[in-house]
């Protein structure tokens, strides 16, 4: 029951920001069609909102009406924005510290260099970490001269035989990160 009112509250929290960042009159069926939800659902969420006080209503005319966000409403998209951004930098620290583990074991595993293949959210970190280890972040492998570890991005793909060449001196950065 406690991953359903969840569920309900992030889905009310969606509603809420995209009457928010909308400048325009925005209707009922584009709400249910940008979130993916039922015109039914979408219609009981405007309604809990409107109770909760976290929305009002103003009838333009005859045929439309006017989601406003009230200052409760945008204090919790408020919340909400701080919870993600409190989890985004604990996962940051998260990363940079299990990055930073990975490029202790490869120096002392008498590499010199490190190369990122592939493009990835976390070559800021990367980079980081080989400055402080004292490693070199390659761009160009085949114009380093030294011990070169190959580690593949969390979003590359990368195929068997690539993987049979590459041999011990490879790790995956996607597996670091689990």
């Amino acid at each position: 029951m406690e991953s359903q009112t969840f569920h309900t509250e992030e889905k009310e929290l969606d509603v809420l920001e995209k009457i928010y960042e909308s400048n325009e009159i925005i209707r009922q069926r584009d709400l249910a069609e940008i979130l993916g939800l039922s015109l039914g659902m979408t219609n009981a969420i405007l309604k809990r909102l409107v109770q909760k006080g976290l929305l009002t209503i103003k009838k333009v005319n005859n045929r439309n009406i006017r989601y406003i966000v009230s200052s409760a409403g945008v204090e919790a998209i408020t919340r909400r924005s701080y919870r993600f951004f409190k989890r985004t930098i604990k996962n940051v620290v998260y990363y940079r510290e299990a990055i930073e583990r990975l490029i202790l074991n490869i120096k002392k595993s008498g590499y010199t260099g490190v190369v990122l293949i592939g493009k990835s959210d976390l070559d800021f970190i990367l980079e980081h970490a080989c400055r402080r280890s004292g490693l070199s972040l390659v761009k160009k492998p085949e114009s380093f001269e030294g011990r070169l570890f190959r580690l593949y991005s969390e979003t590359y793909i990368i195929d068997e035989e690539s993987l049979e060449e590459s041999g011990r001196d490879v790790a995956f950065l996607q597996q670091v990160l689990m």
